[in-house]
């Protein structure tokens, strides 16, 4: 586990997209935006089991997250980890959680029936920041 640099433990709270990135099948990166949450010790998003996102990280739980500052693009911070574990969202607390968050809504609105939903959890192992602040 690496400790989260102070100065920039800030985005870890806001609702900014963390953009992930994942490694394909033949070796390709994949990267996509996701809602997340941090608890401290470990980041967490959700996902259906449809995505290839769920099957590159079954495959290979490494990973990486980016997540820039809402208000400064030249602020960022790249978190790199791995998958420790996949939880089952039966009754979508999570996801209705990040919904809550990012929406300011009860529900997630685009839910379709028989989506099944899991809940990556990411240790982080290493994080890099530019190193010239603006």
């Amino acid at each position: 586990m690496v400790d989260i640099p102070q100065e920039y433990a800030d985005l870890l709270h806001t609702t900014t997209l963390a953009h992930v990135a994942t490694v394909g099948v033949k070796g390709e990166p994949h990267n996509t935006p996701v809602w997340f949450d941090w608890d401290g010790n470990y980041i967490r998003f959700s996902q259906t089991k449809t995505r290839q996102k769920f099957r590159n990280l079954q495959r290979d739980p490494r990973i990486a997250l980016c997540i820039v500052d809402p208000n400064n693009p030249y602020r960022h911070l790249e978190i790199r980890g791995r998958v420790i574990r996949i939880e089952e969202d039966p009754d979508f607390s999570f996801l209705n959680g990040m919904t809550k968050r990012y929406l300011g809504r009860d529900t997630y609105p685009w839910h379709q029936p028989g989506d099944e939903h899991v809940i990556f959890v990411v240790e982080p192992e290493h994080t890099t920041r530019p190193r010239r602040r603006f």
